[in-house]
């Protein structure tokens, strides 16, 4: 497990319930490590947005914030946020229609009692680790 470089992050961590911990840390694990084989990603930030786990492509500025929590509202479920001013949700929703539950246009929702397909959940942080690379060449291309 790739290490905290934040004091607060890991407090946040901690105070999860341990069922669901287990389940974010994985979440975490396999952010950091689809960042690292995703061409022009580079070193994520992590700190806490909203008070929330979020991952940030600070130095290279390819993608867009991923967050991840659980609510004690929803004690059942866990999940990954983005943000709601781009299309990747949308884009989900369209790729994965029946793999995932939505939220709105913000969040991928997960049963803390069934699996995570890794590979789908990696294609989807891939695709808002590298949101701005993508859409700065899609609007270069349009010119």
């Amino acid at each position: 497990m790739k290490p905290f470089a934040s004091a607060e992050v890991a407090k946040v961590f901690d105070a999860y319930p341990a069922d669901v911990r287990h389940k974010l840390l994985a979440l975490r694990e396999l952010i950091f490590r689809t960042a690292s084989s995703t061409e022009g990603v580079g070193e994520l930030e992590e700190t806490l947005k909203w008070g929330e786990p979020a991952y940030l492509t600070s130095k290279s500025k390819s993608g867009s914030t991923i967050r991840i929590d659980w609510k004690k509202a929803r004690p059942a479920e866990y999940a990954m946020y983005f943000n709601c001013k781009t299309t990747l949700v949308d884009t989900f929703r369209t790729l994965f229609p029946t793999e995932f539950k939505f939220e709105g246009n913000r969040a991928i929702v997960f049963k803390a009692a069934e699996a995570v397909r890794a590979d789908s959940v990696a294609f989807c942080v891939a695709a808002a680790l590298t949101y701005h690379r993508s859409h700065e060449g899609k609007l270069r291309a349009s010119k």
